[in-house]
Formats: structure tokens, sequence, C-alpha cells
């Protein structure tokens, strides 16, 4: 069992993009320009950006050598929506990151949040999807260039019913890992990882994210927001994430396969030793699924050597679940718990993070009817799945 364990996971690491090629991260300080975004009592939203990019990019640089950063823009200049797709697509980047400011007509809202690609809850967001887009309008050929989108019209937001990202998979396990590393690291307020239609996401062919880093409408964040100690602890939580979720494997020129199959042994268990009884029991016994999240992080897609690595050691297929999450805490939660809302929930343990289901079934179908009935009391829950 442990030779076919090793050896399945030594093939799937050995499809990873980053033996083959220098893993590329687009950053992209989001407006810029004669387009200043949100506006505060004393800044403004492009120079938050554009900083909070900057400082990351020098943290990657220096913790992550062999990993090719390239920015959007380095300068208060403006770039197209457009233009910025076109940036991580000529440069095949492997992961893009759109940094952004929030604000609010009122001066209460707080915390941070982390967008993917989606139409879920798609009236919900559509605020700040159109804020975001109307940048759109500065352009002298918008219309042209944007195919007649008008992102002032919800009509508009139609069309990314029938144009989803396919790397929405990939994108949310980035988005989990940002978040985490704010609300559990730097106790910020969760606002979550939610869906919306930018333009800027839909364009980018590979995964991405829009992070609000917070409210420049909110007195409090603002001054936050514009401390360089402040500035240097968000790009340290955003390069964290980073790392977490490529699991360092794209750094590595040598070694990289035994360094990384001790990065998903450790991540599903929390353990340095033991590496090869470690992955096998996460890979076929009922414990987590993280060593399969860690798997898909590292290779960019379905994980099938691991899977053909666990049915030569169970001689069984592994089985597809799909899960209702509504929500995650970093302690267990009690089956009372408010945030729970008296729905009865499974509970799963993913690394440090306990995630809970109001439904896990086969049948993504099943997921999808009962997400319907309980959006009421959590309207951002999403669908996720695993093998086991």
């Amino acid at each position: 069992m442990r030779k076919a364990i090793y050896i399945g996971i030594l093939l799937l690491l050995g499809m990873s993009v980053w033996a083959e090629k220098q893993y590329t991260v687009v950053l992209d300080a989001g407006h810029g320009g004669k387009d200043p975004g949100a506006v505060g009592r004393f800044s403004n939203e492009k120079d938050l950006n554009l900083a909070l990019v900057l400082k990351m990019g020098e943290l990657i640089n220096a913790q992550y050598p062999d990993v090719k950063v390239i920015y959007t823009r380095s300068t208060d200049v403006f770039i197209p929506l457009q233009e910025r797709a076109n940036i991580a697509n000529k440069a095949n980047a492997d992961l893009f990151i759109s940094i952004h400011t929030n604000s609010s007509d009122k001066k209460e809202p707080r915390g941070v949040e982390t967008f993917i690609l989606g139409t879920e809850r798609m009236e919900a967001n559509l605020d700040v999807a159109m804020r975001e887009n109307a940048v759109i309008k500065l352009e002298s050929d918008y219309k042209t260039t944007y195919a007649g989108f008008d992102p002032n019209s919800i009509d508009s937001y139609i069309m990314f019913e029938l144009m989803q990202n396919s790397y929405m998979e990939q994108s949310l396990l980035f988005a989990e890992q940002v978040q985490q590393r704010f609300v559990g690291h730097l106790n910020r307020e969760d606002r979550g990882v939610r869906q919306a239609a930018f333009w800027v996401l839909l364009k980018t062919a590979c995964p991405s994210i829009l992070f609000e880093m917070g409210f420049i409408s909110n007195p409090e964040e603002e001054r936050f927001l514009n401390q360089k100690a402040s500035i240097a602890q968000m790009a340290n939580a955003l390069v964290n994430a980073f790392g977490a979720y490529t699991h360092r494997v794209a750094v590595r020129s040598e070694g990289v396969k035994d360094a990384a199959l001790q990065d998903a042994a450790k991540a599903a268990t929390g353990k340095e030793d033991a590496a090869l009884q470690d992955a096998a029991k996460a890979a076929t016994g009922k414990e987590d699924a993280a060593l399969q999240d860690a798997a898909k992080a590292a290779t960019g897609k379905e994980d099938a050597a691991l899977q053909d690595a666990a049915k030569a050691a169970t001689g069984k297929e592994p089985q597809t679940y799909y899960g209702l999450q509504v929500c995650a805490s970093r302690a267990p939660l009690a089956a009372n718990d408010p945030k729970l809302q008296g729905v009865s929930c499974e509970c799963r343990q993913v690394g440090d993070w306990y995630k809970y289901y109001a439904i896990i079934d086969t049948d993504r179908a099943k997921v999808a009817e009962k997400q319907k009935e309980i959006r009421t009391l959590f309207p951002d829950c999403w669908i996720t799945k695993w093998s086991e």
C-alpha cells in the first residue's frame, strides 16, 4: 500500500506545472491615474491599492525568487480593465490578484472580503461589481472594446450566467486562504468569500481573486489602511496565503517532488514526520480531504494520479462528494451556536479550520436544492466538492 501511494503521489507532483515552467503571478492595483477609485476623507483608493501591491510584490520577490511577478501598473497610471486581463493572459499567468479598497455610503461598514467570479447572489453583490466595473466608462471607445457591455445596466450582467470562470474552484481555494489569514491572524472583521460579476476576473484565463482590503469610508479603517505598518502586515498576510495556496512548490527548482510530498503530508496531518504513512491515511482513510486539496492546489487540475493511487491501495474508486458550506470556524462550534442559525450541520476539519455543511451528498442536484432552501439564513453559502 505504501509503495502504491508513494508512486501515485510522485506521479501527481510530477505533473505539476511548476516543474515545467516558471510560476507567474500578476498583481493588479485597482484604479489609477484619472480614476481615483473610492475617495476617503484624506486618501484615495488608487494610492492604497498601489502601496499594497508593491509591498506584496517586494515580499514575493524576496521569499519566492523563482516566482515571476508582473504588475498591471507600478505607478499612478490609468490602465483599462480589458488591458489588465490582457497583461495576465499574455504572460500565461498562473494566478491573478486584484487589490481594491471598499467604500460605503455609511461610516459603519468595515472588514475584508474576497471575491471570485460568479453569479451566486449576484443581486446582493451587484453594487460592488457595478462600482468596480464603472471604470470602463472612462475609456473613449468602451462600447466597442467591451462589446456593448454597460457596467450600469443589470441586463448586461446576465451574460455572466453564460460565461462562468472554469478556474472557480482554484480561485475559491486561494480566496479562502486569504480570508483565513486576515481574519485568523490579523483579527480583521470577516465579510467572507463572495461571488460577483467583475469584468477583470471574467477575462483572466487563470485562477483569480479581487480582494477588498477594508473600507476607506470608515474613519478608523482609513487611518489603519494608510499606515506603513498596516500595509506591511496586509502584504505579509497575502504572501502567506499565496504560500499556503501553492504549498511552496512554485519556488523550488531542485528537489521539487520530495519537498512537495513533505508539504502535502504536513498539510494533511500537521506533522513533519511519517510522511508516507500520513499521506496514505489521507488518501485512503476517512479523516480528511486535505491532501486532495493540496494536490489540486499544486497541479491546478483534478488529481487523477492521486485517485489512481488510492484505487490501487484500496481496490475501489474514490467517491466524489458535494457539500453545501454555510460557515467555517477555527474552533469547533456547538450544535446550538448562533452561527449555525439552528441548522443541523455536518462538520469536516480541513487543516486548522472546521467547515460546516448543511448537506453532504454524492448527488450535486440534491445539494443545489438544499442551497435554494436555506439561502434566507445563509445568503453566501456555496457548493464545494472533494473525493475520498
